[in-house]
């Protein structure tokens, strides 16, 4: 009887044994994925990269990246929602994080997911988006652009990464201030949107200057406007739209980590102190000014605070600019 009741003492305690041993599983004990939300060539994947590769030498452990893309962000930005929340499945976000939910609200849809699944880990970077045309186009100025939109209304047309995203709402919002009208033709991410104005297949691109950079500097590109609250250190010639009255315009691509909503609080710990560690690499830090990507570093309660800000502007913007149906 003695043994048949020490079996079963045994039996009970043996999964908490395994469990406690579980939770002290030393992290990470196997490789973490970065989840890109967009194509190769694009701001999210451009820093992505560098990002997972400063955290793979700080935590001597792998850490790889994967683009799951489609539905302007939406497709990778819900599997990571949805992943199990143990620190192996991370987003590299941009600001776009913010600007889907809203959009699924106002078309009374399901949302994809919801801010409220995720649990910010920090900031990498804040850049402010750029106006670029081809170099071959007539516009000198971005004056000289919203005059001829005003002339020629849905005429003149721009790429971007999908309806609702980052590149897509810059515009929106210029539109909106100007009082214009462009053409949207809408790609599945940066990375194309980009090929389509170098192939010549559109005339405008609103983007973070880590990309079109290379471009204006080979001369294929020209830079009319930025959309942040001062010039881009790279293109300091460049105005802003609040210099030219067009306050209303202000939009910023900025890239965070993120982790699934529950994940254990000493997991987030250790990957908030790999990532202030990480930023400080020399070959981050490298790779970003090869971007010409400033580091904008927060974490904590200062990534939350400036996470729901921003998430509360674009949710503003994006019921100013309306319900707009892909064509």
């Amino acid at each position: 009887m003695n043994a048949i009741r020490l079996a079963m003492l045994i039996a009970i305690a043996l999964p908490a044994v395994v469990s406690g041993a579980a939770a002290q599983e030393p992290y990470p004990s196997r490789p973490i994925t970065v989840v890109a939300p967009f194509p190769p060539g694009g701001v999210a994947d451009l820093t992505a990269r560098p990002v997972a590769a400063a955290m793979e030498k700080v935590l001597k452990s792998p850490v790889g990246v994967v683009n799951k893309t489609g539905a302007a962000g939406a497709v990778g930005m819900q599997f990571v929602a949805t992943s199990k929340p143990d620190g192996y499945t991370l987003l590299l976000a941009l600001s776009s994080i913010s600007i889907i939910p809203e959009a699924d609200k106002l078309f009374g849809r399901p949302p994809a997911f919801t801010v409220d699944q995720f649990a910010p880990i920090a900031l990498i970077s804040a850049d402010p988006t750029i106006l670029v045309v081809p170099a071959d186009k007539p516009w000198k100025t971005a004056k000289e652009l919203i005059e001829d939109a005003k002339k020629r209304p849905g005429q003149i047309s721009f790429s971007s990464s999908g309806v609702y995203g980052t590149l897509h709402m810059a515009m929106e919002l210029l539109s909106h201030a100007a009082g214009v009208k462009f053409r949207h033709v809408p790609y599945g991410g940066a990375g194309p949107a980009l090929t389509a104005i170098l192939g010549g297949h559109v005339d405008a691109l609103a983007s973070g200057p880590a990309v079109v950079l290379p471009h204006i500097k080979s001369g294929k590109l020209r830079p009319l406007a930025g959309w942040g609250d001062k010039r881009v250190a790279a293109l300091p010639e460049v105005p802003t739209f609040r210099e030219l009255g067009y306050a209303d315009a202000e939009f910023y691509i900025w890239a965070g980590l993120f982790a699934p909503k529950g994940t254990p609080e000493p997991v987030l710990a250790k990957l908030r102190d790999t990532l202030r560690a990480a930023v400080a690499e020399p070959e981050f830090k490298a790779a970003m000014d090869k971007l010409q990507t400033p580091i904008a570093f927060k974490q904590g309660v200062e990534f939350q605070r400036f996470f729901d800000a921003d998430a509360k502007r674009l949710a503003e913007g994006v019921r100013k600019v309306g319900k707009i149906e892909p064509k």
